[in-house]
């Protein structure tokens, strides 16, 4: 199998933040001709986006995607529900897991494998105010020690 290309569209750092991610999927996604246009000019956000099974399928709601500026009449709503393509398998191991007390499904990014539009969902559990304060203190140790042994090495 050859090396596929990996053009990375839309990222959801905001995730990360507010969630501890256990597991990550790849899927597809079903979408309109010009919404694929509008993803190749970069025009999608999944920022304020989640993910939710229902009736055995996977849905995204609140994906961003800008209606195509030459697309007129075939453009579809920007925030429409799309459909997310994974395994009957995969989609039962997550409903189960779900189920549990606590966790949710999350778009962490959008990106081109070769010429397919992919979304990664992340299997996440909720942080604590103080989960969150502990990340920040976490990172601003690392960038005070990046800075002083950079001064260091000069």
């Amino acid at each position: 199998m050859g090396k596929e290309s990996f053009k990375l569209i839309a990222n959801n750092k905001k995730a990360y933040h507010d969630y501890f991610i256990d597991e990550k999927y790849e899927a597809g996604i079903e979408l309109a001709g010009t919404e694929v246009k509008s993803i190749r000019m970069g025009k999608c956000s999944v920022k304020e986006s989640f993910v939710r099974i229902d009736k055995g399928e996977v849905y995204v709601y609140g994906m961003n995607i800008s209606p195509y500026e030459k697309g007129n009449i075939f453009n579809k709503d920007p925030l429409r529900v799309r459909k997310l393509l994974l395994h009957r398998t995969e989609i039962g191991k997550l409903d189960a897991k779900i189920a549990q007390k606590g966790y949710t499904l999350v778009p962490l990014q959008v990106y081109f494998k070769g010429s397919l539009v992919k979304v990664e969902i992340g299997l996440a559990r909720g942080k604590k105010l103080y989960d969150k304060r502990d990340d920040i203190a976490k990172k601003d140790q690392k960038r005070e020690l990046e800075r002083d042994f950079k001064v260091r090495n000069l």
